[in-house]
């Protein structure tokens, strides 16, 4: 089953919806977060995910981010391949970091990078959403308290990283959190490929399997950190293939059974700069 939200023009409200497999055309609307006991309400759609996000303000429908958790957890150097690119040591247990959740943007809505830095990087990545309240579980319990999977990207203004020597003002700017475009329940975790585009050319190819520490293990991992919402998203790590966007790009995700995460790109200011302290 794949759940998600949208934006129903000119009423502008938004809805909880489904699509079951044995319909994979059709949006069953529902009443309510399916986070909440949402349940149907017979109001069907056609299921038009792609025509949804090329033009969110000339369609019908928008597709919103699928769901708005009240924290988003990032792991970085999840994948050998990337650790090595970005001249990193394997880590010895996930690396943790917070993006705020004003930084999500919906599917096809434009990711606004900002003026004055050499590298504002794409990284597509598995999202993982939260189902239950999940405090210090085991990793054989983790099963039970995952919704399902999204897609994310973990968009980042490198020269930031570098400067300041920790994630937040980096990776927090608004619009840095695209997500969507829906969530899938049952999603083949065995060899799931998650994979990058920019301007329609395959720059990030990589497949779960290549985790350094599985969905199972951040999950728990994590729980013992902080307790876990229902609607909290882990972003699981990106592959090899990173790189710098600009203004005019397109930059799009895509997974098996989740579908395809499209974003442009628009400029933004620079930063203000401040007055010299002595």
């Amino acid at each position: 089953m794949l759940l998600l939200r949208l934006l129903q023009k000119p009423d502008r409200a938004p809805r909880f919806g489904r699509v079951l497999d044995d319909e994979p055309e059709v949006v069953e609307l529902l009443d309510g977060d399916p986070l909440l006991g949402g349940k149907p309400t017979g109001e069907r759609l056609p299921f038009q995910p792609r025509e949804w996000q090329s033009d969110p303000d000339g369609s019908e429908v928008e597709l919103l981010v699928p769901v708005v958790p009240q924290k988003i957890i990032g792991v970085g150097s999840n994948y050998r391949n990337h650790a090595r690119e970005m001249g990193k040591p394997i880590p010895a247990e996930p690396l943790l970091f917070l993006k705020p959740p004003s930084a999500l943007v919906s599917p096809g809505r434009a990711i606004v990078r900002p003026a004055g830095f050499e590298r504002c990087d794409y990284e597509g990545e598995l999202a993982v959403v939260i189902g239950r309240r999940c405090h210090r579980q085991s990793v054989t319990s983790v099963p039970n308290y995952v919704l399902g999977y999204t897609l994310c990207n973990d968009v980042t203004v490198r020269d930031l990283q570098k400067k300041d020597g920790q994630f937040t003002r980096a990776k927090g700017f608004d619009t840095f959190c695209p997500l969507g475009p829906v969530v899938s329940t049952d999603l083949d975790l065995a060899k799931a490929p998650v994979q990058s585009y920019l301007n329609d050319k395959l720059v990030q190819d990589g497949r779960t399997d290549e985790l350094i520490f599985s969905v199972e293990e951040l999950v728990s991992f994590i729980s013992h950190v902080m307790t876990l919402e229902p609607g909290d998203i882990i972003t699981t790590g990106t592959p090899a293939g990173v790189g710098n966007l600009q203004p005019g790009d397109v930059i799009e995700l895509s997974a098996d059974g989740i579908g395809q995460l499209r974003n442009p790109v628009t400029a933004g200011p620079a930063l203000p700069s401040l007055p010299a302290r002595s």
